[in-house]
């Protein structure tokens, strides 16, 4: 088994730009996002210097990078007006090289959507809309804290066709508090009646520091949720949608561009309160990770200055496999044995030790095309990505994933948003 001391880049990795908008009409009890409830007057011209100013700085560690996805989070970016996002993305290509078709997404919530709004939305550059149904039944959307109900859910779907997106995102959840296996199914139903291009499917998780972690409410038990996720998983097939990760469907040839390229290790620069980002270096072969000031008042106050980045580390050598194969076998086709050196700079035979014993235990398939998890592997990830795990694991932060700390904490296997 081949040890490294040092990285070695044949070339970089693709590269994304996450950008974090973090109000909300209010806090919902299942988040833990880095979100907070917006002021009585939200901050949009001094908000969008302060990100502009975040990235200027942040430019000359990607010179003559091309940007190939863009993704507004939050938060509720939708609050923002359409003149606040066409500012950002004008900024955004005065900056750096963001071609024509690239691939720019905005979260939105149906409690936020107007229809002129939305086309100033288009004509700004957003292409892709993920909408954050989580259900089509205004009780369980009562449960969950939503502003919204069925009919807003319903009609942010025809605002968004008519608005002239024709790739759109929506986010559900299932494990619902009193949810049925009726109900569960009734949401992707009307989900796939939707017809939309994206699908995001994942279980609702009780985290730290929310308000359902402190008053857990009763939700399905856990082979009520076994049910629920083989089920639904069958309608999606049989409406026409690949899952290709584990919480992702889709329709052909429409996966989402920015999250492949977390699954797949590539890099990806965070601008925003609380934002992550990753960058790779080939003339030194390191990989940097970093983190904005989380609160927004403190971004604010910061953005024009060092001081805005609250954390900084190099990853080691040493916490790669792990950091790498927990985001990558959560893919159903898993990835190719070349990537990984492409987007680690290290051999693939550095970690092959840890790949046989997984093959051996039936979680994980390698072949010289493809290295993927097996079905029981898609199912017990976390089992899985024990046999990369060192005895000082990365911590939280260390792991990042998500560019605003929100994704692909370990060991978790519900994801949370796309």
């Amino acid at each position: 088994m081949r040890r490294q001391s040092q990285r070695n880049f044949r070339e970089l990795p693709p590269l994304s730009l996450y950008v974090h908008l973090p109000w909300c009409v209010a806090k919902c009890p299942y988040c833990d996002f880095n979100s907070h409830t917006q002021p009585d007057t939200l901050p949009e011209t001094a908000y969008i210097d302060a990100l502009l100013s975040d990235l200027t700085q942040e430019v000359p560690l990607v010179w003559g990078r091309t940007i190939s996805s863009v993704f507004i989070g939050g938060g509720t970016p939708s609050l923002f007006s359409a003149e606040a996002i066409d500012r950002l993305l004008s900024g955004l290509r005065a900056l750096m090289a963001l071609p024509a078709q690239t691939e720019i997404t905005m979260e939105a919530n149906p409690g936020t959507f107007e229809q002129q709004k939305f086309i100033d939305f288009r004509k700004a550059g957003v292409n892709r809309l993920s909408i954050g149904i989580q259900s089509f039944n205004s009780t369980h959307l009562q449960s969950l804290g939503r502003i919204h109900g069925r009919e807003e859910s319903l009609r942010a779907c025809d605002i968004a066709r008519q608005a002239g997106f024709d790739n759109i995102n929506l986010d559900l959840m299932f494990g619902l508090p009193s949810q049925t296996l009726d109900d569960a199914l009734q949401d992707i139903q009307t989900a796939c009646e939707q017809k939309p291009e994206h699908i995001s499917h994942y279980q609702l998780t009780l985290e730290p520091n929310t308000l359902f972690y402190k008053y857990p409410p009763v939700v399905p038990e856990d082979e009520a949720l076994w049910v629920m996720q083989e089920q639904t998983a069958s309608l999606l097939q049989q409406a026409g949608y690949e899952r290709y990760e584990i919480s992702a469907w889709c329709q052909p040839g429409k996966r989402s561009v920015h999250n492949s390229n977390y699954w797949l290790f590539g890099d990806y620069l965070g601008i925003g309160a609380g934002a992550h980002g990753k960058i790779s270096f080939a003339d030194s072969g390191k990989i940097l990770r970093r983190s904005k000031q989380r609160h927004p008042t403190r971004y604010l106050e910061s953005a024009a200055s060092e001081q805005r980045i609250s954390q900084e580390h190099e990853l080691k050598i040493e916490d790669t496999p792990l950091e790498f194969m927990m985001n990558a076998l959560r893919l159903v086709n898993g990835f190719s044995p070349q990537l990984y050196h492409l987007h680690t700079g290290l051999f693939l035979d550095s970690c092959q030790g840890q790949l046989d014993r997984a093959i051996e235990n039936g979680l994980l398939q390698q072949t010289p095309l493809a290295i993927k998890p097996t079905e029981k592997g898609l199912d017990f990830l976390n089992d899985l990505l024990q046999h990369f795990m060192q005895a000082d694991s990365p911590s939280d932060e260390q792991t990042g994933g998500d560019p605003a700390g929100q994704v692909f904490r370990y060991p978790t296997i519900p994801i949370q948003k796309h």
